[in-house]
Protein backbone atom coordinates (compact mmCIF):
# COMPACT_ATOMS: atom_id res chain seq x y z
CA UNK A 1 0.00 0.00 0.00
CA UNK A 2 1.53 3.12 -0.73
CA UNK A 3 0.86 6.48 1.13
CA UNK A 4 -1.43 8.09 -1.29
CA UNK A 5 -3.51 4.95 -1.22
CA UNK A 6 -3.05 4.81 3.16
CA UNK A 7 -4.18 8.37 3.36
CA UNK A 8 -7.49 7.95 1.59
CA UNK A 9 -8.50 4.80 3.52
CA UNK A 10 -7.07 7.03 6.67
CA UNK A 11 -9.32 9.92 5.58
CA UNK A 12 -12.38 7.63 5.09
CA UNK A 13 -11.69 5.42 8.19
CA UNK A 14 -11.71 9.22 10.23
CA UNK A 15 -14.96 10.65 8.31
CA UNK A 16 -16.46 7.49 9.20
CA UNK A 17 -15.80 7.95 12.83
CA UNK A 18 -16.76 11.70 13.13
CA UNK A 19 -19.53 10.72 11.37
CA UNK A 20 -20.36 7.98 13.91
CA UNK A 21 -19.41 9.89 17.40
CA UNK A 22 -21.79 13.57 15.56
CA UNK A 23 -24.44 10.59 15.39
CA UNK A 24 -24.11 9.25 18.80
CA UNK A 25 -24.06 13.34 20.14
CA UNK A 26 -27.16 14.14 18.47
CA UNK A 27 -28.72 11.03 19.91
CA UNK A 28 -27.76 11.59 23.63
CA UNK A 29 -28.61 14.98 22.99
CA UNK A 30 -32.28 14.59 21.50
CA UNK A 31 -32.58 11.65 24.18
CA UNK A 32 -31.85 13.90 27.07
CA UNK A 33 -34.16 16.85 25.70
CA UNK A 34 -36.92 13.97 25.50
CA UNK A 35 -36.54 12.94 29.20
CA UNK A 36 -36.39 16.39 30.34
CA UNK A 37 -39.83 17.05 28.22
CA UNK A 38 -41.30 13.49 29.36
CA UNK A 39 -40.14 14.27 33.13
CA UNK A 40 -41.83 17.68 32.95
CA UNK A 41 -45.24 16.33 31.46
CA UNK A 42 -45.02 13.35 33.53
CA UNK A 43 -45.04 11.14 30.47
CA UNK A 44 -42.95 8.16 30.81
CA UNK A 45 -42.53 6.13 27.36
CA UNK A 46 -45.64 4.41 27.31
CA UNK A 47 -47.48 5.92 30.19
CA UNK A 48 -51.41 6.81 29.86
CA UNK A 49 -52.64 10.49 30.02
CA UNK A 50 -56.01 11.68 30.59
CA UNK A 51 -57.46 14.20 28.35
CA UNK A 52 -60.35 16.35 29.92
CA UNK A 53 -62.81 17.57 27.18
CA UNK A 54 -64.91 20.21 28.12
CA UNK A 55 -68.18 21.55 26.32
CA UNK A 56 -69.53 24.92 24.45
CA UNK A 57 -70.65 26.95 27.46
CA UNK A 58 -74.11 27.06 27.31
CA UNK A 59 -74.91 24.20 24.52
CA UNK A 60 -75.00 20.81 24.07
CA UNK A 61 -73.39 18.67 26.35
CA UNK A 62 -71.14 17.00 23.43
CA UNK A 63 -70.68 20.02 21.45
CA UNK A 64 -66.99 21.07 21.49
CA UNK A 65 -65.59 24.40 20.70
CA UNK A 66 -63.55 25.05 17.50
CA UNK A 67 -60.42 26.38 19.31
CA UNK A 68 -60.87 23.97 21.76
CA UNK A 69 -60.98 21.15 19.25
CA UNK A 70 -57.70 23.09 18.33
CA UNK A 71 -56.41 22.86 21.73
CA UNK A 72 -56.82 19.03 22.19
CA UNK A 73 -55.00 18.53 18.94
CA UNK A 74 -52.16 20.25 20.15
CA UNK A 75 -51.55 18.39 23.14
CA UNK A 76 -52.38 15.00 21.42
CA UNK A 77 -49.44 16.21 19.29
CA UNK A 78 -47.04 16.65 22.34
CA UNK A 79 -48.34 13.54 24.28
CA UNK A 80 -47.20 11.33 21.05
CA UNK A 81 -44.06 13.23 21.14
CA UNK A 82 -43.47 11.97 24.82
CA UNK A 83 -44.35 8.12 23.13
CA UNK A 84 -47.32 7.86 25.62
CA UNK A 85 -51.00 7.50 25.00
CA UNK A 86 -54.17 9.64 25.45
CA UNK A 87 -57.58 8.40 26.67
CA UNK A 88 -60.23 11.19 25.62
CA UNK A 89 -63.13 11.41 28.28
CA UNK A 90 -65.73 14.48 28.64
CA UNK A 91 -65.47 16.35 31.49
CA UNK A 92 -68.43 15.03 33.42
CA UNK A 93 -66.96 11.36 33.13
CA UNK A 94 -63.95 11.40 34.53
CA UNK A 95 -63.48 9.50 37.64
CA UNK A 96 -60.00 9.16 38.55
CA UNK A 97 -58.16 10.76 41.53
CA UNK A 98 -55.51 13.33 41.79
CA UNK A 99 -52.20 12.02 40.16
CA UNK A 100 -52.90 8.52 38.86
CA UNK A 101 -51.88 9.51 35.52
CA UNK A 102 -51.32 12.90 33.90
CA UNK A 103 -53.83 14.77 33.32
CA UNK A 104 -54.74 17.80 30.61
CA UNK A 105 -58.13 19.41 31.18
CA UNK A 106 -59.29 21.93 29.04
CA UNK A 107 -62.11 24.86 29.83
CA UNK A 108 -63.62 26.99 32.49
CA UNK A 109 -65.60 25.90 35.04
CA UNK A 110 -69.17 26.96 33.31
CA UNK A 111 -68.06 24.29 30.58
CA UNK A 112 -65.89 21.67 32.51
CA UNK A 113 -67.21 20.39 35.87
CA UNK A 114 -64.16 18.77 36.15
CA UNK A 115 -62.08 22.24 35.90
CA UNK A 116 -64.57 23.41 38.39
CA UNK A 117 -63.77 20.72 40.92
CA UNK A 118 -60.07 20.86 40.48
CA UNK A 119 -60.57 24.95 41.25
CA UNK A 120 -62.54 24.69 44.37
CA UNK A 121 -60.44 22.12 45.94
CA UNK A 122 -56.80 22.51 44.36
CA UNK A 123 -57.17 26.30 43.80
CA UNK A 124 -59.33 28.04 46.18
CA UNK A 125 -57.67 31.39 46.00
CA UNK A 126 -59.28 31.69 41.85
CA UNK A 127 -62.87 32.40 41.64
CA UNK A 128 -64.40 32.02 38.01
CA UNK A 129 -67.33 34.92 37.16
CA UNK A 130 -69.73 31.93 35.82
CA UNK A 131 -73.02 34.30 35.75
CA UNK A 132 -74.42 34.09 32.31
CA UNK A 133 -76.28 37.39 32.16
CA UNK A 134 -74.60 40.11 30.81
CA UNK A 135 -72.39 42.41 32.60
CA UNK A 136 -68.61 44.21 33.05
CA UNK A 137 -67.55 41.34 35.23
CA UNK A 138 -68.99 38.15 33.31
CA UNK A 139 -66.56 36.08 32.69
CA UNK A 140 -63.86 37.45 35.40
CA UNK A 141 -60.90 36.07 36.87
CA UNK A 142 -60.47 36.90 41.03
CA UNK A 143 -57.52 36.07 41.95
CA UNK A 144 -56.58 37.44 45.51
CA UNK A 145 -57.81 41.27 45.57
CA UNK A 146 -57.13 41.21 41.79
CA UNK A 147 -59.82 41.08 39.41
CA UNK A 148 -59.18 40.21 35.64
CA UNK A 149 -61.81 41.39 33.92
CA UNK A 150 -62.86 40.13 29.79
CA UNK A 151 -62.50 41.98 26.96
CA UNK A 152 -63.18 39.89 24.20
CA UNK A 153 -60.94 39.84 21.09
CA UNK A 154 -58.80 42.34 22.40
CA UNK A 155 -57.24 41.17 25.78
CA UNK A 156 -58.46 37.49 27.14
CA UNK A 157 -56.93 35.49 30.24
CA UNK A 158 -56.23 32.22 31.05
CA UNK A 159 -54.93 30.30 33.73
CA UNK A 160 -52.26 27.81 32.77
CA UNK A 161 -51.35 25.46 35.58
CA UNK A 162 -49.15 22.47 36.53
CA UNK A 163 -50.30 20.70 40.06
CA UNK A 164 -48.56 17.85 42.10
CA UNK A 165 -49.02 15.96 44.57
CA UNK A 166 -45.38 14.74 45.84
CA UNK A 167 -42.78 13.27 43.49
CA UNK A 168 -44.07 10.52 42.59
CA UNK A 169 -47.83 12.17 41.55
CA UNK A 170 -48.46 12.41 37.71
CA UNK A 171 -49.23 16.47 36.92
CA UNK A 172 -52.28 17.63 36.18
CA UNK A 173 -52.42 20.43 33.75
CA UNK A 174 -55.34 23.06 33.83
CA UNK A 175 -56.00 25.14 30.72
CA UNK A 176 -58.84 27.76 32.33
CA UNK A 177 -59.31 30.76 29.89
CA UNK A 178 -62.37 33.31 29.26
CA UNK A 179 -63.23 31.89 25.81
CA UNK A 180 -62.31 29.28 24.32
CA UNK A 181 -59.42 30.74 22.13
CA UNK A 182 -57.46 31.37 24.77
CA UNK A 183 -57.01 27.94 26.15
CA UNK A 184 -56.05 26.91 22.77
CA UNK A 185 -53.12 29.67 23.47
CA UNK A 186 -52.01 28.31 26.71
CA UNK A 187 -51.55 24.75 25.20
CA UNK A 188 -49.81 26.38 22.62
CA UNK A 189 -47.40 28.35 25.00
CA UNK A 190 -46.75 25.36 27.39
CA UNK A 191 -45.72 23.75 23.97
CA UNK A 192 -43.45 26.35 23.34
CA UNK A 193 -42.07 27.37 26.72
CA UNK A 194 -41.97 24.04 28.49
CA UNK A 195 -37.86 24.08 28.54
CA UNK A 196 -37.99 27.15 29.96
CA UNK A 197 -40.58 26.64 32.60
CA UNK A 198 -38.87 23.24 33.85
CA UNK A 199 -36.38 25.17 34.35
CA UNK A 200 -38.08 28.06 36.45
CA UNK A 201 -40.11 25.60 38.69
CA UNK A 202 -38.92 21.84 38.48
CA UNK A 203 -40.88 19.14 39.60
CA UNK A 204 -42.54 22.01 41.34
CA UNK A 205 -46.40 23.27 40.78
CA UNK A 206 -47.00 26.66 39.24
CA UNK A 207 -49.74 28.67 38.64
CA UNK A 208 -49.43 31.27 35.45
CA UNK A 209 -51.96 33.55 34.67
CA UNK A 210 -51.37 34.64 31.12
CA UNK A 211 -52.78 37.57 28.27
CA UNK A 212 -54.16 36.55 25.12
CA UNK A 213 -53.75 39.79 22.96
CA UNK A 214 -55.62 40.93 20.62
CA UNK A 215 -57.01 37.60 19.11
CA UNK A 216 -59.42 39.20 16.55
CA UNK A 217 -56.32 39.66 14.66
CA UNK A 218 -53.44 37.50 15.84
CA UNK A 219 -55.62 34.48 17.06
CA UNK A 220 -54.00 32.49 20.01
CA UNK A 221 -50.24 32.90 18.73
CA UNK A 222 -49.60 36.37 20.86
CA UNK A 223 -49.16 35.48 24.63
CA UNK A 224 -48.11 37.71 27.72
CA UNK A 225 -47.30 36.55 30.83
CA UNK A 226 -48.99 39.04 33.34
CA UNK A 227 -47.89 36.97 36.63
CA UNK A 228 -46.96 33.81 38.62
CA UNK A 229 -49.58 33.35 40.81
CA UNK A 230 -49.46 30.50 42.37
CA UNK A 231 -48.88 31.92 46.09
CA UNK A 232 -52.65 33.62 45.95
CA UNK A 233 -53.88 30.87 43.84
CA UNK A 234 -53.20 28.89 46.92
CA UNK A 235 -54.90 30.62 49.30
CA UNK A 236 -58.59 31.14 50.19
CA UNK A 237 -60.33 34.09 48.77
CA UNK A 238 -61.53 36.17 51.50
CA UNK A 239 -65.58 35.55 51.63
CA UNK A 240 -66.52 38.86 50.24
CA UNK A 241 -64.15 38.07 46.81
CA UNK A 242 -65.86 34.75 46.68
CA UNK A 243 -69.53 35.98 46.80
CA UNK A 244 -68.85 38.58 44.49
CA UNK A 245 -66.78 36.25 42.24
CA UNK A 246 -69.64 33.59 41.65
CA UNK A 247 -67.24 30.77 42.43
CA UNK A 248 -68.16 27.83 40.50
CA UNK A 249 -68.54 24.09 42.69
Amino acid sequence: MNDDVRNIVLGVVAAGLSAALGWLARTYLWKRKLRRKQAFFGLPDNSESLLVVNREAGGPELTVMRYDVFALLELAALIKDCGAHAQVVAHDAAQQGFGERTEFCVGGPSSNRRMAAHLHSLLPGIGVNVDPEPGPDRGAFQIGSERYRLEPGKGEYVILARLTAGNTARPVFLFCGQRAITNQAATRYVARNHERLARKHGKNSFVLLLKVVNSQAYGPDVVELVADVTRAAQTPLPAVATRNSHRAS
